[in-house]
C-alpha cells in the first residue's frame, strides 16, 4: 500500500504542479472542474443517492462553476464582492455548521441538506483555488500547510498519541497529533516566511502566523467532517480514484474548510 501511495503522489503532484504554474487562470480552472466534479460524485455516493441523482448533482455542480465564471466576467479577481460572499458562505459553515453536526452528531440522510452542504464544501474550494492562482506560489504554500499538518499529526499520534480527539468520529486521530500538527505549521511558517513563500502582507509576521496555524485547525475540522460523513455512510474511503490514497474527497478534505477561507482573509486584506 505504501508503494502505492508513493507511486499516485510522484504522478499527480508533478501534473498538479506544472498545471497550477503554467496554465492561465481559465485554464487552471477547467483543469480544477472534473475534480470538483468528480466530488460531488463520491458526495452523491456518500448521500445514499442513486446513479440518476448523482449525474444530475454533477451537472448541477458543474453550472453552478460556470456561473460563477461567467458573473465573474472570465477573470476571479475582479469579482471582490462576489467571491467574499461565496468564501464568508463557506466560513460560517465551517465555524458554526459543521462544528454543530459533529457536536450533536447529527446523521443526515435528507437529500436537501446533503445537496446544499455538498454545494458548499466544492463550489468555494474550486472558486478558491481559481480566484488564488494569480500568486500560484504562495496557493502552493498556503495548501502545504494541510499536507505538513496531516504529516505532522500522523506522526506524533503514532509516536505519542493516546487522548483520544474524537473517539466516535475518527478513532485514530489524537490531541497528541494535533499539538504535533500545530508544532509543525508553526516550523513551516518560519521556514516558508523567510523563503519569502508568503507574498501579501496580511501574511507578514504574527498575523500571518496566527493565520497558518488558523488554517491547519480548520483544515483538521475539515478532515474530520468528512469521518463524520463516511461514517455516517458506512464506508472507509469515499472513493478509489487515487490507488492508495482513496477518492477525491479523502484528498481534499482539509482543503475545502481551510482554502477558502484563506481566499477570504487575503480578499479582505487586498
Amino acid at each position: 500500500m505504501l508503494k502505492t501511495r508513493i507511486l499516485t503522489v510522484m504522478v499527480v503532484l508533478p501534473l498538479f504542479a506544472a498545471a497550477l504554474f503554467y496554465l492561465p487562470n481559465g485554464g487552471w480552472g477547467l483543469f480544477l472542474m472534473p475534480l470538483m466534479l468528480a466530488g460531488a460524485w463520491e458526495w452523491g455516493a456518500l448521500a445514499g443517492w442513486r446513479r440518476a441523482a448523482r449525474v444530475i448533482y454533477m451537472g448541477a455542480m458543474a453550472l453552478a462553476g460556470m456561473g460563477l465564471w461567467y458573473v465573474s466576467g472570465g477573470v476571479a479577481a475582479d469579482s471582490r464582492a462576489m467571491n467574499l460572499a461565496l468564501f464568508a458562505v463557506s466560513l460560517v459553515f465551517w465555524l458554526i455548521v459543521a462544528a454543530l453536526w459533529m457536536a450533536k452528531g447529527w446523521r443526515v440522510r435528507s437529500p436537501w441538506v446533503m445537496t446544499v452542504a455538498g454545494l458548499v464544501l466544492l463550489l468555494p474550494l474550486w472558486w478558491a483555488l481559481v480566484v488564488m492562482q494569480t500568486r500560484p506560489l504562495q496557493l502552493l504554500a498556503l495548501m502545504a500547510i494541510v499536507w505538513i499538518s496531516d504529516s505532522a499529526a500522523y506522526l506524533c499520534g503514532r509516536l505519542w498519541g493516546r487522548c483520544k480527539l474524537a473517539a466516535t468520529i475518527s478513532p485514530g486521530k489524537t490531541w497528541e497529533g494535533v499539538f504535533g500538527a500545530l508544532v509543525g505549521v508553526a516550523l513551516y511558517y518560519g521556514l516558508a516566511s523567510a523563503a519569502g513563500l508568503v507574498q501579501s502582507s496580511i501574511l507578514q509576521g504574527a498575523a500571518g502566523f496566527a493565520i497558518f496555524i488558523f488554517l491547519a485547525v480548520l483544515g483538521i475540522e475539515g478532515d474530520l467532517f468528512e469521518s463524520w460523513i463516511k461514517r455516517t455512510a458506512g464506508v472507509k474511503d469515499s472513493g478509489v480514484l487515487f490507488p492508495g490514497h482513496g477518492g477525491v474527497l479523502d484528498r481534499i478534505d482539509a482543503l475545502t474548510a481551510s482554502m477558502p477561507a484563506a481566499a477570504l482573509l487575503l480578499h479582505t486584506a487586498s
